[in-house]
């Protein structure tokens, strides 16, 4: 059953999102290639490149839904993030002119940090995991009155994620099933509420932190493990409620993947297309790869790419 919250964020509301955001972000681009070149057999793979979205991750989508639909206060944002949210919140506050406060968890990866910096944010960083920043930002918005821009459970955030979806949808139409990375749910919420069952969803997530598979087990969004390889983007300790809903009407399942399966991703994406993506940003193509997901012989498969930031390249050398 469809709460009344999570039927807010809908097709119609996202195509209108889509026309507002779209000044701001970029419309990343869809490779085809061949599954054999990835080992597998079947059908040609279309992989969706959101890795190559402003701040390098699929993240901007919903920041810049929150802050242009969204009244600012003089104090500004407030963003807790693993770091690809918090780059996308400091990249929309610096476009927009917004100030803003980003906290993160020491377990962020050092070029995520870097791009936080860059755009010109406060960073704090508190504690060890995602959570822990969230803790820390809710007390700063209680003392400052700025406006927290949520990284997953927002009705805004889910809205620009889904855009996701309908850019897919028109660039690969004969796609039949979509892979999807999850952390906390923001991106395969959204891309739920615009296929809404017309196209297969499958998540994917780290054996480290089975956050929706054990939220999909329990009915209910629940405490999970936060640990493992891709822990700076999919491990918080459990799925939004505005997200799991949709999920549950419109998820077929989760595939759970090992730390290894992803760098096997990771390097197979460098050596075949050189695309440098991080551990999470992979995770999708790890399903297929490890054979956690196997597609049907005349299953069409799109894989989204969702992200990019990480130091796994040294041009120094």
């Amino acid at each position: 059953m469809m709460d009344a919250a999570a039927q807010t964020i809908s097709r119609e509301q996202i195509g209108r999102t889509n026309k507002l955001i779209a000044p701001y972000i970029r419309r990343t681009p869809v490779v085809e290639v061949d599954a054999a070149d990835f080992g597998l057999a079947g059908r040609p793979l279309r992989l969706k490149l959101e890795l190559f979205q402003h701040t390098g991750s699929f993240k901007p989508r919903g920041a810049f839904t929150s802050l242009l639909t969204r009244d600012i206060p003089a104090a500004g944002v407030v963003a807790a993030s693993g770091g690809n949210h918090g780059a996308a919140v400091a990249y929309a506050a610096h476009k927009l002119g917004i100030p803003a406060t980003i906290f993160i968890p020491s377990a962020a990866s050092a070029s995520k940090v870097q791009r936080i910096r860059d755009y010109g944010a406060t960073l704090v960083i508190a504690g060890e995991r995602y959570d822990d920043a969230l803790v820390a930002s809710e007390a700063h918005i209680g003392q400052t009155g700025a406006l927290a821009v949520h990284a997953f459970d927002q009705a805004e955030t889910l809205l620009g994620q889904g855009t996701v979806a309908l850019e897919f949808e028109e660039q690969a139409t004969d796609v039949d099933t979509v892979l999807v990375a999850v952390g906390g749910g923001g991106l395969i919420g959204g891309m739920a509420a615009w296929y809404a069952g017309a196209t297969k969803i499958i998540g994917v997530e780290p054996h480290g932190a089975p956050t929706l598979f054990d939220a999909l087990q329990a009915g209910r969004p629940v405490d999970a493990a936060a640990g493992g390889l891709a822990a700076d983007s999919l491990a918080p300790r459990r799925v939004g409620e505005l997200m799991f809903p949709l999920a549950q009407n419109y998820v077929e399942r989760v595939a759970l993947v090992s730390d290894d399966a992803i760098r096997s991703a990771q390097e197979l994406l460098w050596k075949t297309l050189r695309i440098v993506a991080e551990p999470g940003g992979a995770a999708a193509l790890a399903a297929l790869l490890s054979g956690s997901y196997v597609p049907a012989a005349n299953e069409r498969v799109g894989v989204i790419i969702c992200g990019g930031n990480t130091t796994a390249v040294d041009f120094t050398r």
